[in-house]
């Protein structure tokens, strides 16, 4: 889940007895105190460009409550009028001339969805009591996928049109609770869910997480995930070689695996690197909705870019009903802009034609990240390359052609 520019974070475990320096800062097995962002922390500037205004200062969507400051989060006071980067990075305009994702349910396991977010009105369907978010976060990840704009506003989700299915992720006790995110996706499949986006990141999988994902996909169901915790950064003191771990239910095969990028295209310092990540998408000072009111937060982590993948999969799902959640992970990753963890491209997704061939699958848990090469476009140099030569093969015509006229001139001259 998100967090604010200022981490609350404590020290895990160690993740391999073999890389002692490796220490994780990760909030996996702490309280709601000790690991969640404040509710309602210091306001945190956006990243901006120089084509922009200068940058508004948004309140910190948090991970979860910090009871010592208030009971929910408050709405934010400010709105954010311009269009954020995410979403103009992401060609959302050209996409939505296309599809805006109508007729598709995507599946948010986080902390609820608050029925009463404006920009998602009518749209919401929650199991049991996951109707209600006091602490935010799972409503600002919904409005990642599908919020509407608004008025005055620069901000919509990546499917606008899309229906939300709120299923809760989080235990009694304010913490991650995986037993609850493998029931949330049984029951977000059974209640028609066509995308799964889980927010949540485990260190160790169970039979129970396991099987739901499978279940999930013997139904046709896309499940998205972050393939790290949002909290979870390397220390100061870590190495380049650090080994790189395992996250469920992002590791499972089947499962798109999506980690977060800024501004630039680059991960954040200090970001941890899973075994596998299929895409890479914007998740850092990200721009989205509250439980109430219409002002604005700032997020940042993977499950923000877990989210913008799951939007770009209903709008590919709305507009090609016909493939099948394998088809569909295949075309996001197919269509993807080449970079060491392949970036979404939400248009190309949609309208690019793609060569024939095998179908494409998920890569599999076992498949590491690496670097994609760079195919250089070799057509401007061959159009190149053809003027020039016929450039010169029409100089050699004419010059043939005017030594032919000079040695003909003496013989006409001796005939006259």
């Amino acid at each position: 889940m998100a967090s604010g520019s200022t981490r609350v974070t404590r020290h895990a475990p160690q993740l391999a007895a073999a890389t002692g320096a490796f220490t994780l800062l990760c909030w996996l097995g702490a309280g709601p105190a000790a690991y969640g962002a404040p509710a309602d922390g210091a306001p945190t500037p956006l990243p901006s460009s120089s084509a922009t205004a200068p940058a508004l200062r948004l309140p910190v969507m948090p991970s979860l409550l910090d009871p010592t400051r208030s009971p929910c989060t408050r709405a934010s006071g400010t709105v954010m009028p311009a269009v954020p980067w995410a979403q103009d990075s992401l060609g959302l305009t050209r996409a939505h001339q296309l599809t805006s994702g109508a007729g598709v349910t995507v599946a948010v396991i986080d902390t609820g969805v608050s029925r009463t977010a404006p920009e998602l009105a009518g749209r919401v369907g929650a199991a049991g009591t996951a109707g209600q978010d006091c602490v935010g976060h799972g409503t600002f990840i919904a409005g990642i996928i599908a919020a509407a704009s608004a008025p005055g506003s620069g901000f919509g989700g990546v499917a606008p049109a899309a229906r939300i299915l709120a299923e809760r992720g989080i235990g009694a006790d304010g913490g991650p609770d995986p037993a609850r995110v493998a029931a949330g996706i049984r029951q977000a499949t059974d209640a028609g869910a066509r995308v799964i986006d889980v927010s949540l990141a485990f260190p160790a999988t169970t039979n129970a997480l396991t099987s739901a994902v499978r279940y999930a996909a013997a139904h046709d169901v896309l499940v998205v995930a972050a393939g790290v915790p949002d909290d979870l950064e390397l220390t100061s003191g870590a190495t380049d070689d650090v080994p790189k771990v395992p996250f469920w239910p992002a590791a499972q095969t089947g499962v798109l695996s999506v980690v977060d990028v800024d501004i630039d295209g680059a991960r954040p310092d200090g970001a941890v690197d899973p075994v596998r990540a299929d895409l890479a998408a914007p998740g850092q000072g990200i721009t989205g909705i509250g439980p109430s009111g219409r002002g604005h937060f700032l997020g940042n982590g993977p499950s923000i870019a877990a989210a913008f993948t799951s939007g770009a999969a209903a709008l590919l799902r709305a507009y090609r009903p016909e493939l099948t959640a394998p088809e569909v992970a295949a075309r996001l990753l197919a269509a993807a802009y080449p970079a060491p963890v392949p970036r979404l491209d939400p248009y190309a997704a949609l309208s690019a034609v793609l060569p024939a061939g095998p179908a494409a699958t998920v890569p599999d848990a076992t498949a590491a990240i690496h670097l994609h090469p760079v195919v250089e476009d070799r057509t401007p140099a061959r159009r190149a390359y053809a003027i020039l030569g016929g450039a010169a093969l029409v100089a050699l015509v004419l010059a043939a052609a005017a030594l032919l006229r000079r040695k003909r001139r003496p013989g006409e001259a001796a005939g006259a």
